[in-house]
């Protein structure tokens, strides 16, 4: 976990002011008791997330599709090539949602501002370190190279998070 009491204290004010400004069927699906917590949603997050990512195109057209999300100091990245379509929307109008949805049990959605980041910055060290840590293992040692040569990073500042978790006993069962 990369998150300091800070961190998980700035994102636990979040989560709970989201909560409390969400609608009434919000909250009627994300109980009190199928939220997370802070410091339980980043130990869950660790590594790799897919999230689906949603810009807003010239036209006022919001546009979704997946992204690798890495979940760093309480706050959702996500990185591309400087030429993707979601980098010159978010250049435009830095509007975005993403929601992490790896089963129907467990989400997390977040809906803010991408702030461009440098990845070479002296204060982006520890995230680059994240990231080596992550995709290296996986792709190997030119994945850094890649890295260098051109890929962007965002950061998600969001306005609203939500969570929610339903352990696999709670659920409804499906019908057969």
């Amino acid at each position: 976990m990369h998150e300091t009491d800070d961190d998980l204290a700035r994102l636990q004010a979040l989560l709970d002011r989201s909560y409390e400004s969400a609608g009434r069927h919000l909250r009627d699906v994300i109980t009190p008791e199928r939220r997370l917590s802070a410091a339980d949603l980043a130990a869950r997050l660790q590594g790799l997330c897919l999230l689906v990512l949603a810009t807003v195109t010239r036209d006022g057209r919001p546009m979704a599709g997946p992204v690798d999300g890495i979940f760093y100091r309480g706050a959702w990245y996500f990185g591309s090539a400087p030429d993707a379509r979601r980098f010159s929307h978010i250049r435009h109008d830095p509007a975005v949602s993403a929601t992490h949805l790896p089963s129907e049990e467990f989400s997390v959605t977040a809906h803010g501002r991408a702030t461009l980041i440098d990845v070479h910055a002296r204060e982006q060290s520890g995230f680059r370190r994240a990231l080596l840590d992550i995709y290296v293992p996986r792709y190997g040692p030119d994945w850094e190279a890649f890295l260098d040569g051109g890929a962007v990073y965002a950061r998600i500042d969001a306005e609203r998070m939500f969570t929610f978790c339903m352990p696999a006993a709670d659920a409804p069962e499906s019908p057969d």
